[in-house]
């Protein structure tokens, strides 16, 4: 179960981001706030939001919903450091929410090609419960050091949408939604009072093993207990300690030979793959301190 950290550096160095280089420096304690913020400034639009791949599948240039999580990802990393791009990503989001208080799963492609099918087949018009609950997950994370994400009316919208629509859910829904859907209420839990009831009513469509196929994904994509509760908190009683504590040596394990991560969903264009193995390695690893592993 051992991680091979001497190995991470040259694999970021072959494969990955200046932007996840720069979070894995700070999280090493090796780097600064300042810098990882800088590397994600090069994908951030004039309009507050951003695009140019900071989603590794979605290649287009202009803002999308889709890139909003990660940049918010950036923003929890350099905790307690605030940027004032947060909240300028919040006004962003907010000219894109529709009147239900949800945002779109994408909007209208510039460039279409090199970007996943799911991401151009996007519809425009209609709330995306997946791309709402994980994009308002991430920003509750950044709102707990960040007072000016805290109060913004866009969170604000956005949660309560997210609470009505997985209220509504009268079915199991696809595996990345019902991760997403328990990522939120996991973030929320504290200061929501809707959010552990439903936390238990979605928990009726997790086996307890935690591991759920992905529909009309790859032969192997499943998501698995980490996928619905990285970080200890709330979410994690839907699972027995052992099963965490599994999936934890198994992600450890996941590491290959080259010092990297890999992922087991479709590869779209070299750029993305590329983006991918960074992305996941810098995020794989931070879980794994988080958890007490490395």
């Amino acid at each position: 179960m051992n991680v091979n950290l001497s190995a991470i550096p040259g694999f970021l160095a072959g494969h990955a981001r200046v932007l996840d280089r720069r979070r894995y420096d700070l999280l090493m304690g090796d780097g600064d706030a300042a810098s990882a913020l800088g590397a994600l400034e090069a994908y951030r639009n004039p309009d507050g939001g951003y695009g140019w791949g900071l989603e590794p599948d979605l290649r287009t240039p202009e803002s999308q919903p889709g890139a909003a999580l990660h940049a918010f990802e950036v923003f929890a990393d350099a905790g307690p450091v605030t940027s004032p791009r947060a909240a300028e990503l919040c006004d962003w989001l907010d000219s894109v929410t529709l009147a239900d208080g949800g945002v779109p799963f994408s909007l209208p492609l510039t460039v279409g090609e090199a970007t996943a099918p799911w991401w151009a087949g996007g519809d425009a018009d209609t709330s995306s419960l997946q791309i709402t609950s994980i994009s308002a997950a991430a920003a509750h994370r950044v709102a707990a050091h960040d007072p000016a994400v805290a109060a913004h009316p866009w969170l604000e919208r956005a949660t309560r949408y997210c609470l009505d629509a997985i209220q509504e859910l009268d079915q199991a829904p696809h595996a990345y939604v019902l991760a997403f859907a328990v990522r939120f209420l996991d973030a929320v839990y504290d200061t929501q009072p809707r959010a552990a009831g439903l936390l238990k009513r979605l928990a009726a469509h997790i086996p307890a093993d935690g591991r759920v196929p992905v529909e009309g994904g790859t032969e192997n994509e499943t998501l698995r207990p980490l996928d619905f509760a990285p970080h200890p908190g709330p979410a994690r009683d839907l699972f027995e300690p052992d099963v965490i504590a599994a999936d934890l040596v198994r992600l450890a394990g996941q590491q290959k030979d080259d010092g990297g991560w890999d992922v087991d969903y479709a590869r779209i264009s070299p750029a993305g793959a590329l983006d991918w193995r960074g992305a996941v390695t810098v995020n794989n690893l931070a879980l794994l301190r988080e958890n007490g592993l490395v």
